[in-house]
């Protein structure tokens, strides 16, 4: 018999708005996560589908889009009119909404339908560039308000079955996002006490050790100074539930205007 494939799970950088429709000049700031996105599918394969946690997604309850064309919603401001009219056409996937649906029922996690909503710049932003043909179908889950970390990484261990039914399990945010500090000669130091702290927590331990690391992650260097909210590094904690006992790398790291960042690969 053939082995199944058992999908990684991955926390991305999304970067910030539109970056990838953006002329940046000879110094792109996101240089680096572009060809970080772009050897994705090399590296990785091409899965049958895409679940995508973006930190620009919550709701009261856990909640699946269910869109079969999901439109472009623009959650961005200030950047040039022509960054409002890019399209990402990826198709969604009723059978893995169906399938969401069955392993959250199963795990107790309450799961609600929104057939409107279309894909955040936390979605479509990363996989034009990993996938610019959009010919990869893509779900995107909502957190849960209030930023329960527990929540979340029960949310990913529900979901975790997908792994191995060709699903590819995705976080979408940043590990530093204070938005008022960006560009902040003193932010450099703040990202780089976090990052620091949330890679040794990330790669440096697995299971419920790793978890309870998470949990306390506001226990960390500078923690809230580098997340004031932490709706970026919640997806993280579905990335690292998915994956509960296999080990995590640090896959990409940049300084991202002087900002340290990271994204990590959870399992092989």
């Amino acid at each position: 018999m053939k082995p199944v494939k058992k999908w990684p799970t991955l926390f991305i950088s999304h970067g910030g708005g539109p970056w990838p429709w953006m002329d940046f000049g000879s110094h792109n700031p996101y240089e680096g996560l572009r060809r970080y996105l772009e050897s994705l599918p090399a590296t990785l394969g091409r899965p049958q589908a895409i679940l995508v946690i973006s930190g620009h997604w919550e709701e009261h309850a856990v909640t699946v889009m269910t869109h079969l064309e999901p439109p472009m919603l623009y959650d961005y401001y200030g950047f040039p009119e022509s960054t409002y009219q890019v399209r990402y056409p990826a198709p969604g996937s009723p059978a893995l909404v169906q399938r969401v649906h069955t392993l959250l029922q199963a795990a107790g996690i309450s799961c609600q339908e929104n057939a409107t909503r279309g894909f955040d710049h936390g979605v479509f932003v990363p996989f034009a560039v990993v996938f610019p043909k959009a010919d990869v179908p893509i779900v995107q889950l909502s957190m849960k308000k209030g930023y329960d970390v527990q929540e979340h990484l029960d949310l990913g261990r529900a979901l975790a079955p997908l792994r191995e039914e060709g699903i590819l399990i995705v976080g979408s945010g940043l590990s530093y996002h204070n938005l008022r500090e960006f560009g902040q000669p003193h932010a450099i130091p703040v990202s780089r006490q976090f990052d620091s702290w949330l890679t040794q927590a990330v790669t440096g331990s697995t299971g419920a050790e790793r978890e309870d690391k998470l949990r306390h992650w506001e226990e960390a260097p500078a923690a809230r100074l580098a997340h004031p909210r932490e709706d970026h590094l919640i997806p993280l904690m579905v990335a690292a539930g998915a994956a509960r006992d296999e080990r995590a790398t640090r896959v990409y790291g940049d300084q991202m205007f002087g900002l340290e960042v990271s994204g990590y690969q959870f399992g092989t």
